[in-house]
Protein backbone atom coordinates (compact mmCIF):
# COMPACT_ATOMS: atom_id res chain seq x y z
CA UNK A 1 0.00 0.00 0.00
CA UNK A 2 1.56 3.72 -0.97
CA UNK A 3 1.71 6.13 1.50
CA UNK A 4 -1.34 8.13 -0.15
CA UNK A 5 -3.67 5.06 -0.09
CA UNK A 6 -2.13 4.64 3.66
CA UNK A 7 -3.07 7.67 4.07
CA UNK A 8 -6.69 7.80 2.64
CA UNK A 9 -7.52 4.51 4.26
CA UNK A 10 -6.67 5.68 8.19
CA UNK A 11 -8.56 9.10 6.88
CA UNK A 12 -11.10 6.97 6.27
CA UNK A 13 -10.97 4.92 9.68
CA UNK A 14 -10.53 8.15 11.70
CA UNK A 15 -13.87 9.49 9.95
CA UNK A 16 -15.42 6.06 11.04
CA UNK A 17 -14.63 6.91 14.69
CA UNK A 18 -16.65 9.97 14.10
CA UNK A 19 -19.86 8.62 12.47
CA UNK A 20 -19.46 6.03 15.64
CA UNK A 21 -19.40 8.67 18.33
CA UNK A 22 -21.08 11.60 16.08
CA UNK A 23 -24.03 13.67 17.57
CA UNK A 24 -22.04 13.56 20.95
CA UNK A 25 -18.80 15.25 20.86
CA UNK A 26 -17.84 17.96 18.70
CA UNK A 27 -15.71 18.71 15.67
CA UNK A 28 -13.05 20.24 17.71
CA UNK A 29 -13.37 18.21 20.88
CA UNK A 30 -13.26 14.83 18.83
CA UNK A 31 -10.33 15.35 17.35
CA UNK A 32 -8.68 16.10 20.36
CA UNK A 33 -9.83 12.78 22.02
CA UNK A 34 -8.61 10.97 18.69
CA UNK A 35 -5.24 12.30 18.51
CA UNK A 36 -5.17 11.90 22.88
CA UNK A 37 -6.19 7.81 22.02
CA UNK A 38 -3.80 7.58 18.52
CA UNK A 39 -0.99 9.50 21.10
CA UNK A 40 -1.65 7.14 24.10
CA UNK A 41 -1.51 4.31 21.61
CA UNK A 42 2.02 4.93 20.33
CA UNK A 43 3.39 5.55 23.06
CA UNK A 44 2.10 2.16 24.67
CA UNK A 45 3.33 0.75 21.44
CA UNK A 46 6.63 2.13 21.70
CA UNK A 47 6.71 1.78 25.23
CA UNK A 48 6.57 -1.88 24.92
CA UNK A 49 8.84 -2.72 22.31
CA UNK A 50 10.97 -0.71 24.14
CA UNK A 51 11.04 -3.14 27.13
CA UNK A 52 10.53 -6.29 25.16
CA UNK A 53 13.86 -4.84 22.84
CA UNK A 54 12.91 -7.42 20.40
CA UNK A 55 13.15 -10.51 22.33
CA UNK A 56 9.95 -12.58 21.13
CA UNK A 57 9.59 -14.52 24.42
CA UNK A 58 8.75 -11.39 25.86
CA UNK A 59 5.14 -9.87 26.02
CA UNK A 60 4.99 -6.91 27.95
CA UNK A 61 1.48 -6.02 27.56
CA UNK A 62 1.38 -9.88 29.57
CA UNK A 63 3.08 -9.17 32.04
CA UNK A 64 2.25 -8.95 35.93
CA UNK A 65 2.56 -5.01 36.98
CA UNK A 66 3.81 -6.83 40.04
CA UNK A 67 7.12 -8.23 38.37
CA UNK A 68 8.02 -4.77 37.44
CA UNK A 69 10.74 -3.40 40.04
CA UNK A 70 11.84 -0.45 40.98
CA UNK A 71 15.07 -0.48 38.90
CA UNK A 72 13.33 -1.19 35.97
CA UNK A 73 11.05 1.71 36.12
CA UNK A 74 13.39 3.98 37.05
CA UNK A 75 15.72 2.60 33.95
CA UNK A 76 12.91 2.86 31.92
CA UNK A 77 11.97 6.61 33.03
CA UNK A 78 15.69 7.50 32.12
CA UNK A 79 15.63 6.19 28.93
CA UNK A 80 11.98 6.67 27.88
CA UNK A 81 11.39 9.37 29.98
CA UNK A 82 8.15 7.83 31.49
CA UNK A 83 6.91 4.96 32.20
CA UNK A 84 3.68 2.74 31.58
CA UNK A 85 2.67 -0.57 33.96
CA UNK A 86 1.11 -3.53 31.50
CA UNK A 87 -1.95 -2.82 33.12
CA UNK A 88 -2.15 0.87 31.81
CA UNK A 89 -1.16 0.09 28.18
CA UNK A 90 -3.63 0.92 25.67
CA UNK A 91 -3.96 -2.56 24.27
CA UNK A 92 -5.01 -3.24 27.72
CA UNK A 93 -7.52 -0.76 28.11
CA UNK A 94 -9.18 -1.16 24.68
CA UNK A 95 -9.15 -4.66 25.11
CA UNK A 96 -11.75 -4.13 28.26
CA UNK A 97 -13.69 -0.65 27.38
CA UNK A 98 -16.89 -2.08 26.25
CA UNK A 99 -17.09 -3.52 29.74
CA UNK A 100 -15.43 -1.31 31.98
CA UNK A 101 -17.43 0.52 34.44
CA UNK A 102 -14.96 2.92 35.20
CA UNK A 103 -13.32 3.63 32.08
CA UNK A 104 -13.14 7.19 32.66
CA UNK A 105 -11.75 7.16 36.13
CA UNK A 106 -9.49 4.78 34.92
CA UNK A 107 -8.12 6.60 31.87
CA UNK A 108 -7.71 9.72 34.05
CA UNK A 109 -5.53 7.50 36.79
CA UNK A 110 -3.37 5.76 33.84
CA UNK A 111 -2.63 9.56 32.06
CA UNK A 112 -1.56 10.71 35.54
CA UNK A 113 0.60 8.15 36.32
CA UNK A 114 2.27 8.33 33.21
CA UNK A 115 2.76 12.23 33.63
CA UNK A 116 3.61 12.01 36.81
CA UNK A 117 6.24 8.70 36.56
CA UNK A 118 8.32 11.97 35.07
CA UNK A 119 8.38 13.98 38.27
CA UNK A 120 11.87 14.37 39.31
CA UNK A 121 13.61 14.07 35.79
CA UNK A 122 14.98 15.43 32.93
CA UNK A 123 11.64 14.52 30.87
CA UNK A 124 9.37 16.41 33.58
CA UNK A 125 9.12 19.02 31.47
CA UNK A 126 8.36 17.65 28.32
CA UNK A 127 5.68 15.01 29.85
CA UNK A 128 3.90 17.63 32.11
CA UNK A 129 0.41 18.35 31.25
CA UNK A 130 0.37 15.79 28.01
CA UNK A 131 -3.07 14.41 28.00
CA UNK A 132 -4.41 17.74 29.52
CA UNK A 133 -6.57 18.19 26.04
CA UNK A 134 -8.18 14.25 26.74
CA UNK A 135 -10.90 15.44 29.59
CA UNK A 136 -12.56 11.93 30.59
CA UNK A 137 -14.88 13.52 33.13
CA UNK A 138 -16.30 16.40 30.91
CA UNK A 139 -20.10 16.77 30.28
CA UNK A 140 -19.32 16.57 26.13
CA UNK A 141 -19.26 13.06 26.33
CA UNK A 142 -22.04 12.71 27.29
CA UNK A 143 -24.32 13.33 31.17
CA UNK A 144 -23.76 10.43 32.90
CA UNK A 145 -20.23 8.27 33.65
CA UNK A 146 -22.22 5.54 31.28
CA UNK A 147 -22.67 7.71 28.50
CA UNK A 148 -19.08 8.90 29.37
CA UNK A 149 -17.37 5.95 29.24
CA UNK A 150 -19.79 4.58 26.09
CA UNK A 151 -18.09 7.40 24.12
CA UNK A 152 -14.54 7.05 25.63
CA UNK A 153 -14.82 3.15 24.43
CA UNK A 154 -16.36 3.98 21.11
CA UNK A 155 -12.76 5.92 20.72
CA UNK A 156 -10.71 3.71 22.07
CA UNK A 157 -12.22 0.46 20.02
CA UNK A 158 -12.32 2.80 16.81
CA UNK A 159 -8.54 3.40 17.19
CA UNK A 160 -7.80 0.41 18.33
CA UNK A 161 -8.88 -1.09 14.82
CA UNK A 162 -6.64 1.53 13.05
CA UNK A 163 -4.42 -0.27 10.67
CA UNK A 164 -1.33 2.29 11.24
CA UNK A 165 1.31 0.57 8.89
CA UNK A 166 3.99 3.45 9.26
CA UNK A 167 2.19 5.79 10.71
CA UNK A 168 4.47 7.65 13.24
CA UNK A 169 5.08 10.59 15.22
CA UNK A 170 5.42 13.07 12.28
CA UNK A 171 1.73 11.68 11.10
CA UNK A 172 0.43 12.73 14.30
CA UNK A 173 2.26 16.17 13.87
CA UNK A 174 -0.07 16.42 10.34
CA UNK A 175 -3.53 15.93 12.14
CA UNK A 176 -2.04 18.13 14.52
CA UNK A 177 -0.18 17.85 18.06
CA UNK A 178 -2.19 15.30 20.84
CA UNK A 179 -0.29 17.59 23.64
CA UNK A 180 -1.44 20.53 25.33
CA UNK A 181 -0.24 23.72 24.62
Amino acid sequence: MTSIQQRAELHRQIWQIANDVRGSVDGWDFKQYVLGALFYRFISENFSSYIEAGDDSICYAKLDDSVITDDIKDDAIKTKGYFIYPSQLFCNVAAKANTNDRLNADLNSIFVAIESSAYGYPSEADIKGLFADFDTTSNRLGNTVKDKNARLAAVLKGVEGLKLGDFNEHQIDLFGTPMSS
